[in-house]
C-alpha cells in the first residue's frame, strides 16, 4: 500500500508497449471481435466499432495512468481522494468481484488451451467418457483440463509486479507470430474475395444501430476494469512520459488483433459452416496436430500473462486494502484463484456468444462511473493538487462526511440505478423492461459521461473546501527515510500491518540519497 520508492520505479516506455502488445493478443480480444460476427454484424461494421471503443478507453487509460505515475500509489489508495476514505471500499470490493469473474473466464479459456495441447499429444482424450449432464456446459475431460490449467498458472501468481514485466516482453514476441501465422493460414485456405469480403450483416436495419453501440460498449468493457486500476502498474513508471504511449499503442494493437480474430472466424464460416467465435474451437477442427499444439501453447502463454496482470494482481492489490492485517498481494491472488476459478463457474458465462457479450456489458455498469468520478476529481475539480499522505489517514482531509463523499455517491446512484433493469433483462430475458435495455446497451458510455457531469456540478456548487490544497503534496515531498536501510523499512512495515495503524511519514536529516520508505507504526497519524 506504500507509495512506490524511487528504486522500484523501473517501467519504461518499452515495458508499456510490450504490456499492451501482450494483452492485445489474448483470447478475450479475439472472442469479442469474432462474437460480433456471431450476433450478426459484418466485419465492416465490427472493425470501426472496435477501433472506436479501444480509442476511447485508451484516453481514459492514460488519464488515470498519469495519476498513478505522478503519485506512485495504487488504485485502492488513490480513489480515497474522490470517493471518501470509507466509500472507496465499495469501489475496491466491486473491483475485487469483477476481477474474480474475469479470472474465471480467462482460466476457462486456458483450460481449452490445455485440452488442445493434450489432444495433439494424446488424441484419445477426445473420447474420454463424460459423466456430467449436457446442461453443465462443461465435460468431464474439460473439467480435468480446467484443473490442470489452474494448477499450471498458480505458481506465476508469486511473481511481484516488478518482475512480471518480463513475462509481458516474452508474450509480446511469441504470441503475435502465432496470430500472424493463423491469419496467413486463413487467407491461404479461404481467399478474402471468397470469405471475408463477401460477409455481410444479417441484422435488420431497425436493430443495427443499437447492436453496433452494444458491441462498442463491449469493446469498452473488456478493459474498463484496467482503466480504473491502471495506477497499479503506472505507479512503477520511471516518469509520467513512460506511459504516454498508451493512446497510440492500445487502438493500433487491439484493432489489428481484433482483425485477426474476425478474419480467421470468417474463414472458419466458409470451411466449417458455422461461426467458431472461440479460437480454441477452431483449432479443434485442425488435422495438423503440431500446428494445433503450438497455437494452443501460444494462447496458453498469453492467457497466463493476461490473467495475472489484469485480474489476479488487481484483486490482490485490492484485497490488501480490505484486510491489511491478514492479506498481502500474494495471498489475495490465491483467494482470487480459489473463488474466481471455482465458485463462479465461468463456463456458464462462455456458453454462447450472446452470453459473453451480455457479461461484457454487465461488467461496465459500475466501471464507467468509477472512471468518470476519478478522472473528474483529479483533473477538473482538484486540478492535480492532492495530498497523498492524507489518503492514508481515515480522519484526514479525505474523510468528507463520515468517510463518504456524497457527491460520488450521487454520481453512482444517477448512473447505476437506471441501467439495472437492463442488466436484469440480460440475465433473465423473461424479465420484460421495455426500452430500458437500450440504456444498458450503452452502460459504460452513459455511466462515464453522466457521472463526470453530475460529480463536477456537485463539486463546484457544493465544494469540499477541506480537500483543496495549494499544490500537490506527493509521497516524494513527505517521504520518511532512514539510514538503516531496507531491512529496517521491512521491519517497520511489518509492525504497521500487524498493528493496523495508518503510516506516519517522518523526515530525517542527511538522508537525501536514501530512497527507502519507512512506515513508523509507533506514531499514529494526527487528523489533517
Amino acid at each position: 500500500m506504500d507509495p512506490v520508492p524511487l528504486r522500484l520505479r523501473t517501467w519504461t516506455t518499452m515495458n508499456y508497449i510490450s504490456y499492451w502488445l501482450s494483452d492485445a493478443t489474448n483470447i478475450a480480444v479475439w472472442e469479442l471481435a469474432s462474437s460480433m460476427l456471431a450476433v450478426g454484424l459484418s466485419w465492416r461494421q465490427a472493425l470501426p466499432c472496435i477501433s472506436a471503443g479501444y480509442g476511447i478507453i485508451s484516453v481514459v487509460m492514460v488519464l488515470n495512468g498519469t495519476t498513478g505515475a505522478r503519485l506512485h500509489i495504487a488504485f485502492p489508495v488513490l480513489n480515497r481522494s474522490s470517493f471518501g476514505f470509507w466509500f472507496s471500499y465499495f469501489t475496491v470490493f466491486s473491483r475485487v468481484l469483477l476481477s474474480m469473474f474475469w479470472f474465471g473466464i480467462q482460466t476457462y479459456n486456458g483450460s481449452l488451451c490445455v485440452y488442445q495441447m493434450l489432444k495433439a499429444i494424446w488424441p484419445s482424450i477426445a473420447h474420454l467418457p463424460n459423466h456430467l449432464s449436457d446442461t453443465a456446459n462443461i465435460t468431464s475431460s474439460g473439467l480435468l483440463c480446467y484443473l490442470l490449467y489452474w494448477l499450471i498458472q498458480l505458481p506465476f501468481m508469486l511473481l511481484t509486479p516488478h518482475k512480471v514485466r518480463w513475462l509481458f516482453m516474452a508474450k509480446a514476441w511469441i504470441v503475435p507470430i502465432t496470430w500472424l501465422a493463423m491469419v496467413i493460414w486463413c487467407f491461404v485456405r479461404v481467399p478474402a474475395s471468397e470469405g471475408l469480403f463477401i460477409q455481410h450483416s444479417i441484422l435488420p436495419q431497425n436493430t443495427l444501430s443499437w447492436s453496433w453501440l452494444s458491441a462498442m460498449n463491449s469493446a469498452l468493457g473488456i478493459y474498463s476494469s484496467l482503466s480504473v486500476n491502471i495506477p497499479d502498474f503506472t505507479r512503477y513508471a520511471k516518469d509520467e512520459k513512460a506511459q504516454f504511449v498508451q493512446p497510440l499503442i492500445i487502438p493500433i494493437a487491439f484493432t489489428l488483433c481484433s482483425f485477426a480474430g474476425i478474419a480467421v472466424t470468417s474463414a472458419g464460416i466458409q470451411l466449417y459452416g458455422e461461426v467458431l467465435w472461440n479460437p480454441l474451437n477452431l483449432i479443434n477442427r485442425w488435422d495438423n496436430r503440431a500446428a494445433a499444439f503450438f497455437a494452443s501453447f501460444s494462447f496458453l502463454l498469453t492467457t497466463i500473462g493476461t490473467n495475472i496482470s489484469a485480474n489476479s494482481l488487481g484483486a490482490g492489490n485490492d484485497m490488501t486494502v480490505l484486510l491489511p492485517r491478514y492479506i498481502n498481494i500474494r495471498r489475495g491472488q490465491v483467494i482470487c484463484a480459489i473463488i474466481g476459478g471455482w465458485a463462479l463457474c465461468p463456463w456458464e458465462i462462455l456458453a454462447s456468444a450472446a452470453g459473453f457479450l451480455n457479461f461484457m456489458n454487465g461488467y461496465t455498469v459500475f466501471l464507467g462511473p468509477f472512471a468518470g468520478v476519478m478522472i473528474t476529481d483529479f483533473w477538473l475539480v482538484h486540478r492535480g493538487r492532492v495530498d497523498v499522505p492524507a489518503m492514508y489517514d481515515p480522519h484526514g482531509r479525505y474523510r468528507y462526511v463520515g468517510g463518504f463523499n456524497w457527491r460520488a455517491v450521487l454520481a453512482m446512484l444517477v448512473t447505476v440505478l437506471p441501467t439495472l433493469p437492463g442488466l436484469a433483462n440480460s440475465i433473465n430475458p423473461a424479465i420484460k423492461v421495455g426500452y430500458a435495455t437500450r440504456l444498458f446497451d450503452i452502460a459504460w458510455m452513459y455511466g462515464f459521461v453522466v457521472s463526470c457531469v453530475v460529480y463536477y456540478c456537485a463539486s463546484v456548487w457544493f465544494p469540499a473546501h477541506d480537500t483543496f490544497v495549494d499544490k500537490l503534496i506527493s509521497a516524494d515531498d513527505d517521504v520518511s527515510t532512514l539510514d538503516a536501510g531496507e531491512k529496517q523499512s521491512d521491519s517497520d512495515s511489518t509492525q504497521l500491518r500487524s498493528s493496523g495503524l495508518p503510516p506516519r511519514r517522518k523526515k530525517y536529516k542527511n538522508a537525501a540519497d536514501v530512497d527507502v520508505v519507512v512506515t513508523m507504526a509507533e506514531h499514529p497519524v494526527e487528523p489533517a
